[in-house]
Order: C-alpha cells, then sequence, then structure tokens
C-alpha cells in the first residue's frame, strides 16, 4: 500500500453515485485501507449501490448529516481518520432551481462543518469532490481550466462554488492541507436515474419517451465514473497541497447526439425523442483544459465513451431490479 494514500478515510456521500465506487476503487486497490462511509442516505444515497462490497471488508457506514459537528468530530477520533474525501452534495440542477435551500445547507454549511471538523482533529488531509459547473458556460470556443474565473449560474453550481471558496479559505487561513478537483460529466454504474444518461437508457428499456431540452444542442464533457476515481486516487496522492485539478474526459458531445447513440444502441426509432421546454438558465456548453493533471500528475482518462457507454447500458440491463425501485 502506497504510504501517501489514507489509512483510515472518512468518505462522504459514499452511498452515491460517484461516491460508492470510489468505495470499490479503494477497497480493491488499497485493502489494508479502512473506510467510514457516512451518508444520510437521502433520495439519491443508496445502500443497495454497497451491497457487492465483501462482507470482510475493512468498511463501516454511518448514517448521519455532514452538519452534525458533534457526529463528525466523534468519527474522526474514533476511528483515526488520516484523510477525509468529501463526495456528499445536493446535486441535480433541476431540484436546485425549484428549492435552493436544502442546497446551500448541504453543500456549503455541511462542507465548512467537514472543514472545521477537520482543522480542530490536528488538520486532516482533506480533498474535495467539485464540479466544472462553477465556472459557468462556453461558447463554441474555449475550455475550462484551473484558472478559469468562477462564474455559476445555478443555485447548485452556486453551492458548489461557495463550497469551492470554503475549502481554499480554511488552506489559506488556518493552513488546513486542501486539494480540489472539478469534474465534468460522469456516467457509469450505480448513477440515479433521474440523470441524463441512466434516465434515457432506463426509459427506452422500458419502452418509454427520452425527454430532450430544447434542441438538444448544449454540449457537455463526459467521463466514465472510473476514471474519475483514477484522478482523485492521483491527486490525493501525488497532487500539490492547496491546488485545484480540473479532470476531463476529452470528450464532448450535444444532448441530441447521445440521444441518437442510445436509441442506435438499444434499437429504437428517433420518434422515442420528446422534445420539451428548456431548463431556466441552461448553460450551453462545459469543456475541460486536462493540461494540468495529465502533465503534473501522468493520468490520463482510459475509458473511450464509446467503450464506457457499452459497459454502462449493459450494466443497466443486468441491474433492472436496482434502478426500477429507485424510478417507482
Amino acid at each position: 500500500m502506497s504510504h501517501t494514500f489514507g489509512k483510515n478515510i472518512l468518505i462522504t456521500g459514499g452511498a452515491g453515485f460517484i461516491g460508492s465506487n470510489f468505495i470499490y476503487y479503494i477497497l480493491e486497490k488499497y485493502p489494508e485501507s479502512k473506510i467510514v462511509n457516512l451518508d444520510l442516505l437521502t433520495y439519491a444515497g443508496n445502500l443497495n449501490n454497497l451491497k457487492n462490497i465483501p462482507k470482510n471488508a475493512n468498511y463501516h457506514f454511518v448514517q448521519g448529516n455532514i452538519n452534525d459537528q458533534a457526529l463528525v468530530s466523534k468519527i474522526l477520533k474514533e476511528h483515526k481518520i488520516d484523510l477525509i474525501v468529501h463526495f456528499a452534495a445536493e446535486s441535480h440542477v433541476d431540484r436546485s432551481i425549484q428549492d435552493s435551500a436544502i442546497f446551500l445547507q448541504t453543500n456549503i454549511l455541511g462542507t465548512n462543518t467537514l472543514l472545521q471538523a477537520a482543522l480542530d482533529c490536528d488538520r486532516i488531509r482533506f480533498h474535495h469532490i467539485s464540479t466544472d459547473e462553477v465556472f459557468g458556460s462556453l461558447s463554441d470556443q474555449g475550455l475550462f481550466d484551473e484558472n478559469t474565473p468562477y462564474d455559476p449560474r445555478s443555485p447548485y453550481s452556486a453551492s458548489k462554488a461557495g463550497s469551492d471558496h470554503l475549502v481554499r479559505a480554511y488552506h489559506h487561513t488556518h493552513g488546513l492541507p486542501v486539494t480540489i478537483s472539478n469534474c465534468s460529466n460522469n456516467y457509469g454504474p450505480y448513477q440515479f436515474p433521474e440523470k441524463f444518461l441512466p434516465l434515457f437508457i432506463t426509459n427506452l428499456l422500458e419502452d418509454k419517451s427520452v425527454p430532450i431540452y430544447g434542441e438538444g444542442k448544449n454540449i457537455r464533457d463526459w467521463i466514465h465514473v472510473l476514471d474519475h476515481c483514477r484522478a482523485i486516487d492521483k491527486i490525493i496522492q501525488t497532487g500539490k497541497i492547496g491546488e485545484t485539478y480540473c479532470v476531463g474526459g476529452n470528450n464532448e458531445k450535444t444532448n441530441i447526439d447521445i440521444a441518437y447513440l442510445l436509441l442506435d444502441k438499444l434499437g429504437k426509432s428517433r420518434e422515442a425523442i420528446e422534445y420539451v421546454d428548456d431548463r431556466l438558465g441552461h448553460d450551453y456548453r462545459y469543456a475541460i483544459n486536462n493540461h494540468k493533471i495529465t502533465t503534473e500528475l501522468g493520468w490520463q482518462p482510459e475509458i473511450s465513451f464509446e467503450q464506457g457507454l457499452d459497459q454502462t447500458i449493459e450494466w443497466y440491463k443486468n441491474n433492472q431490479d436496482w434502478w426500477r425501485k429507485l424510478k417507482k
């Protein structure tokens, strides 16, 4: 086991999509590490995501709120935590447009609770998972990088921007050892079926239509969740304290192109597309310049979109009991 990776790790939001994939990744790669998973189990947290964890694994689950300072401090002390990897977040843009308050409570105040607890417990190493959405929206030209000014445009991205600023403030003010990663759109197994790719895949498996906002011309950069897990690992191992790393898949696609691809792969006609009113304040394009993490840390995305999409479709085909419960 690498001496630079945490021996006792607190993962927040580990029952969510990216968090649960990261737990499987760590248990396989660093079997000597002990993991405590703190998750509130809101609608997007699902213990079924973790049912394949071996019984004898170095893994412990705690149901609780990251805003509970006493609980967080107790976990850090009792389990001698030396690394916090912070995934827990409200993350669905449409929900943030309907009701933003929970996004501020979880994403800003919850992050602050964790940072303060990490500081009080002898400055525990802290890695913060963020999003490319904090940078706003791109036109057809240009890429986001670590120096792009923040310009969040939804309550969700504004709350994530606020949490990023807090993480940096704890580093600059208190010397807390932090790193941040801002990642593009993830896809893969265990993704909650309200999100774009699993919603489309599962709707098509159910012979339902798929909703496209506006004309479907919005562009996103896609990365497989396993490539994201590898990037987080690299940053924690060899990233420079106080630094931010942008993580993307070098894979820009319009929403309509992905819809066509899924229709072809699942043998459906284009009549399955249902065009719906565009999302309020819908960002046009996100795309990431990977240069810093690829040159400084030697990370590269390894899973092509075509290969990753085929694997993801297969996973949803083979795990229908998992997603049908959630869609009810």
